[in-house]
C-alpha cells in the first residue's frame, strides 16, 4: 500500500530501485565526496585537543596494543566485558597515527586519527543508504551533514568508542540489504556486517529487528525465505565465534578459578542501573540532559521525525531503528545507561530528519500547482529553509568552534611529559594511574601491568593484587585524575594510597585537576 508520504517523497514502494545509470553514480559520487569532504574537516581538525581523553578509550587502545605486541586481547585478565572485535579493528588502523604523530600529546588523543577513515566509510555508507532509500541526491546530503557536523557526533565520533566501528557495520548491513540487484550474496553479506556489528559493540543487537524488516521488504518474493536464511546463517555463524572462543578457552560457563562470558554478560545485565531517563536527578537524564546541550535539534527532531516516518515504507525501518534504541533507553529498568549509546542512533536520527526535510519541501512545492508560480513554491521553500538553518547553525557553530579550538588535554598532556622527564628508574617503579595515560607510560619504559597499573585492577583484579603484599605500600606513585577520583567502584587500596601520599606536581584545575603523588610509606 502506498502512503501519502511515500507519495510526495517520490519513492517507490512496491519495486525496489533498478540500479543506478553510470552518469547517476557519477553523480552520486561527486555529492558524497563533496558533503563528506567537511565533515572529515571538522572531524579531523583539533581532534587531539578535544574532548578530553576518556578512560574507556584508554582501555580499548590498551587492549588493542596488547592484541598487536602480547597476542591477547588484554593486558590484564580478559574478562568478557565486550566483545573484542572492535579494539581488534584498532589494532588494525594503529599505523595510521604514527604518520601525524606529535609526542607533545598524549599517546591516546593522538591515537584517534584513526577514527577519521571510520568516520569516512560511515558518512559514504549513510549517503548509499539515503539513496537506496529513495531520498534525492540533495536529501542524502543533508543526512550526511546532519550526521557528521551536529557537536555531538563532533564530540563522540572522534573518540575511540566500540560504538563507532559498530555503526559502519550495521550501515554496511543495511547498504547491503537494501541493494537493487536483490543478490543472495549482497544478503548473505549483509548478513556478516550485521554479526561484525555486534561483534564491535553488543547493543547494536537492538538495531537487528529494524535490519530484519529493510530485508524482508527489498527481498524478492519469489526468493525471500533463501535471503533470510542466508542472512541468519551468516549472522549467527558470524556472532558465534564469540562463545565458541569463550568454549574453546574452557570460559563459557561460570567455574571456579577462571572468568567466563556468562559470568561478563551477567555483569553487564545486572551492574547498578543510572535510573529513569526520565526522571529528573538519575544518572540517565543526567546524560540525556548532556546530549541536548551538545543537540537538542538532532536528537529532538530526530525522534519527531522518526515517528513520522514509521508511515513510510520506505523509511519504515530506519525509523523502527531508532524508536528500538528510544525504547530500551527509555524503559523503567534501563539498567546502566552510557555517554557513547547515542552513537549508535545518530545516523538514523539524522537520516529520518532528512526525509522528513524531503516530504515537507515536495509538500510545498504541491502547495502551488500552478506553473506560474513555480518562483513562489521555490521561494516557499527557500524561505523555510533558510530560518530552519537560522536556527540550527547558530547553535551547532558554538558547539562545533569549541570542538576546533579547545585544548581540553593540556593538562593530560603535562602530566606525561612531567613524569617522563622527572622519575627516575621507570622500569623499577609501580605508579597507578588511569587507562588514558596507560599507554603513554608503557611507551616510556615503565614494565606494563605490574609497573604501570589500571588503578581499578589495584583492587578488583586478584591476580594483579596478589603482586602487592604490602597493599599500598608496595606502590611508589599514583595519579589522581578526575577519573581515578570519581569511581564509583570501593577501593580501599587507591584510597588508602591517596590518603598516604603527597603531590609533587599539579595541573590543571577544578574538576579537571590532574596530580602526581608520591606513597609515603613509612606512614
Amino acid at each position: 500500500m502506498t502512503t501519502v508520504l511515500d507519495t510526495l517523497a517520490g519513492a517507490a514502494t512496491t519495486e525496489a530501485p533498478a540500479p543506478a545509470a553510470p552518469s547517476r553514480r557519477r553523480r552520486d559520487l561527486w555529492t558524497a565526496l563533496a558533503v563528506t569532504l567537511p565533515v572529515l574537516i571538522v572531524q579531523a581538525w583539533n581532534i587531539t585537543g578535544y574532548p578530553t581523553v576518556s578512560d574507556d578509550e584508554g582501555t580499548y587502545l590498551a587492549q588493542a596494543w596488547s592484541v598487536q605486541h602480547w597476542h591477547g586481547l588484554a593486558p590484564y585478565t580478559y574478562w568478557y566485558d565486550h566483545p573484542p572485535l572492535g579494539w581488534i579493528q584498532i589494532a588494525m588502523l594503529s599505523w595510521l597515527p604514527a604518520l601525524f604523530s606529535s609526542p607533545a600529546h598524549v599517546f591516546t588523543a593522538e591515537m584517534r586519527v584513526v577514527m577519521i577513515p571510520v568516520t569516512a566509510a560511515c558518512c559514504l555508507l549513510l549517503f548509499v543508504l539515503a539513496r537506496r532509500l529513495g531520498l534525492a541526491r540533495w536529501a542524502a546530503g543533508l543526512g550526511v551533514l546532519l550526521f557528521g557536523l551536529s557537536p555531538l557526533s563532533v564530540g563522540l565520533q572522534r573518540e575511540l568508542f566500540l560504538d563507532n566501528f559498530a555503526v559502519l557495520w550495521i550501515l554496511a548491513a543495511l547498504v547491503l540489504a537494501a541493494s537493487p540487484r536483490r543478490h543472495l550474496w549482497h544478503h548473505i553479506s549483509s548478513g556478516l556486517a550485521a554479526g561484525a556489528a555486534v561483534l564491535s559493540k553488543e547493543t547494536m543487537l537492538v538495531a537487528l529487528p529494524a535490519l530484519v524488516l529493510l530485508l524482508w521488504q527489498r527481498s524478492d518474493r519469489t526468493t525471500r525465505k533463501f535471503s533470510l536464511v542466508g542472512f541468519g546463517s551468516a549472522f549467527a555463524l558470524t556472532v558465534a565465534q564469540y562463545p565458541l572462543y569463550a568454549l574453546l578457552k574452557n570460559e563459557l560457563l561460570p567455574g571456579t578459578g577462571h572468568v567466563s562470558l556468562w559470568g561478563g554478560i551477567a555483569f553487564q545485565l545486572g551492574r547498578a542501573g543510572s535510573g529513569s531517563l526520565l526522571t529528573s536527578g538519575t544518572g540517565s537524564n543526567q546524560t540525556l540532559n548532556s546530549w541536548l546541550y551538545y543537540d537538542h535539534v538532532l536528537i529532538v527532531a530526530g525522534l519527531a521525525a522518526a515517528v513520522a516516518m514509521v508511515a513510510s515504507r520506505q523509511l519504515r525501518a530506519v525509523a523502527c531503528a531508532v524508536l528500538l534504541f528510544t525504547a530500551v533507553a527509555v524503559r523503567p529498568d534501563a539498567g546502566y545507561l552510557p555517554a557513547m549509546y547515542i552513537i549508535q542512533v545518530l545516523p538514523f536520527l539524522a537520516l529520518c530528519i532528512a526525509a522528513t526535510a524531503q516530504v515537507l519541501v515536495r509538500t510545498g512545492l504541491h502547495a502551488f500547482p500552478r506553473v506560474g508560480l513555480r518562483p513562489v513554491r521555490w521561494a516557499a521553500v527557500g524561505a523555510v529553509a533558510v530560518l530552519a538553518a537560522g536556527y540550527v547553525v547558530p547553535h551547532w557553530y558554538e558547539g562545533d568552534r569549541t570542538a576546533v579550538t579547545a585544548d581540553a588535554n593540556a593538562q593530560y598532556d603535562r602530566a606525561v611529559q612531567w613524569i617522563r622527564a622527572d622519575i627516575p628508574d621507570p622500569a623499577r617503579t609501580r605508579i597507578v594511574v588511569d587507562d588514558a595515560m596507560w599507554l603513554d607510560l608503557v611507551h616510556d619504559g615503565f614494565k606494563p601491568g605490574t609497573g604501570v597499573i589500571w588503578f581499578y585492577k589495584v583492587d578488583l583484579d586478584p591476580a594483579v593484587a596478589h603482586g602487592f603484599p604490602k597493599g599500598w605500600r608496595s606502590l611508589d606513585y599514583i595519579v589522581s585524575t578526575p577519573t581515578l577520583r570519581q569511581d564509583p567502584n570501593s577501593l580501599p587500596t587507591v584510597e588508602q594510597a591517596l590518603t598516604h601520599s603527597t603531590v609533587i606536581a599539579s595541573f590543571g584545575s577544578g574538576t579537571n585537576l590532574i596530580q602526581i603523588r608520591k606513597i609515603d610509606k613509612s606512614s
